[in-house]
């Protein structure tokens, strides 16, 4: 089986996501559906097993034996790729996501012109959350861009593994990729302050140490943007709360309501326009309201700070999906399946 053979196919038919697993297809990921190729043959054992080495180099094979699994990055013609590979009970399999080469603009992904200026802020905390495969990494990457191609910056990021590479601006970009350029989380954060940097992405606040670096570099003067696996912005603050014990909850809550700067929820939903996904948003902004609602521990409140908070500019998801909906962009069917609050999208769409 040949790998460049199954990447070129991947990248001309526009998927996402190309799964080498033993005993199926080949299989695509398209708009978010799955279609087995099969017109190559199915994957052996053996096919994964000489797909996976093939790409590792030693020092990852012997990580990748270690551990079982492994991420890394890979570049094929002009596309890059983040490839997980994996362990299963028939061998080795492999999952890889394309990563385009040319990172859209905040204009071409259709986003709010709003984040314009998240690429402003000199400090603070900006996060992007939402599910696996809902597009977090490719709105942080046009504001990161942003912030690249506008302002002479010094720009750090630390990922697992580098997904976008940043063409030349008036920027200066440091990519450090975990288990290649740094050993763990931990100490490329530790790290980081003394790196004078002046943008910071942090790929993803996964646990207890990530969070408190995030909200550490964001607290000493840096400008600091990170994803989490949460569907909605009060989720999000519940979600890095809880994380800490609950003796230092008070202190978590105070700092967040200083450091914070936004938190944008993400969804890609079917687009009335055959073949297209477009992206739906909940954005929370640290007003003065805001900061006061997470210090007092009233994030249950949120939800209506963002009902209310428009003119601010913050929006609810389900108000954003229905104005979609509204606009014609997502069909009413898409809307009442994608939104989060069911209760709440009734009262947007009639």
């Amino acid at each position: 089986m040949d790998l460049n053979e199954l990447l070129q196919f991947t990248v001309a038919k526009g998927a996402s996501d190309l799964h080498i697993i033993p005993g199926y297809y080949p299989t695509v990921r398209i708009n978010n559906e799955l279609y087995p190729l099969r017109n190559f043959p199915m994957v052996t054992g053996e096919d994964s097993q000489k797909l996976a080495f093939v790409i590792v180099s030693p020092e990852q094979k012997e990580l990748l034996i270690a551990n079982h699994e492994m991420d890394m990055g890979y570049a094929f013609e002009d596309v890059r790729f983040r490839i997980n590979i994996y362990y299963v009970n028939k061998g080795i399999a492999l999952s890889l996501r394309t990563i385009p080469a040319k990172i859209q603009t905040i204009e071409q992904l259709m986003l709010p012109p709003l984040f314009h200026e998240f690429a402003q802020y000199r400090q603070g905390l900006v996060l992007v959350t939402g599910p696996t495969g809902e597009g977090k990494s490719t709105s942080l990457a046009a504001i990161i861009n942003e912030v690249n191609l506008k302002s002479a910056r010094h720009i750090l990021t630390i990922e697992d593994p580098i997904e976008f590479v940043y063409p030349p601006g008036l920027s200066i970009i440091s990519q450090r990729q975990l288990n290649e350029d740094t050993h763990s989380w931990t100490a490329s954060l530790k790290s980081a302050m003394r790196e004078d940097p002046d943008v910071i992405l942090i790929g993803e606040m996964r646990d207890y140490d990530t969070i408190q670096a995030a909200i550490t570099l964001a607290e000493t003067g840096h400008l600091v943007f990170s994803t989490l696996h949460t569907s909605s912005a009060p989720e999000t603050i519940n979600r890095i709360i809880d994380v800490f014990p609950s003796h230092q909850q008070n202190q978590i809550r105070n700092q967040l309501s200083t450091t914070l700067k936004a938190v944008v929820a993400q969804r890609l939903v079917p687009a009335a326009e055959p073949n297209k996904r477009i992206a739906v948003l909940e954005i929370l902004l640290n007003t003065p309201a805001v900061a006061a609602t997470i210090r007092d521990g009233r994030v249950y409140m949120l939800e209506n700070v963002l009902i209310t908070g428009e003119d601010a500019g913050m929006v609810l998801f389900e108000k954003y999906l229905a104005r979609l909906y509204q606009t014609g962009k997502v069909s009413r069917n898409a809307a009442l399946a994608y939104a989060i609050r069911p209760n709440v999208i009734n009262k947007f769409i009639q």
